[in-house]
């Protein structure tokens, strides 16, 4: 198993590669009877704001409709919004990012990311385990 963040997904939808192709590969995977990799809700709420906003509210729309059968869903539940929180005041990162890291560490799986403040966060936090992306 594992947790994208929304710079992963926006690389995939962007075909930025070589960051797109291993998302791909990823959401392949995922066959019937296999673990879909996870994404926070936050996250996905991230990355209809962000297609929304390269587009039009339709094509954010889309965009969320292919996600969803590809994706596990993981829900903002009070102890992880708690635990997001403490991530972001401990580090300089974005509340969204906070919530993929909280949600990877939660659930033991690395985040798969490209997102260079991650790095610092992963190097502090010894819990976070990155799948590294980026170039």
């Amino acid at each position: 198993m594992v947790v994208l963040d929304a710079w992963a997904v926006m690389a995939w939808l962007k075909g930025q590669d070589p960051a797109a192709g291993r998302v791909r590969n990823l959401l392949k995977a995922a066959g019937p009877g296999e673990r879909k990799p996870v994404m926070n809700i936050v996250n996905l709420g991230e990355v209809f704001y962000l297609s929304v906003k390269a587009k039009d509210l339709a094509y954010g729309q889309r965009v969320l409709d292919s996600l969803r059968p590809l994706l596990a869903i993981e829900s903002a539940a009070d102890e992880l919004v708690m635990f997001a929180a403490t991530l972001k005041a401990r580090h300089a990162i974005s509340y969204a990012d906070a919530f993929a890291a909280a949600t990877a560490i939660r659930r033991e799986a690395p985040l798969v990311t490209g997102d260079a403040e991650l790095r610092a966060v992963a190097a502090a936090e010894q819990n976070l385990k990155l799948h590294w992306i980026g170039a």
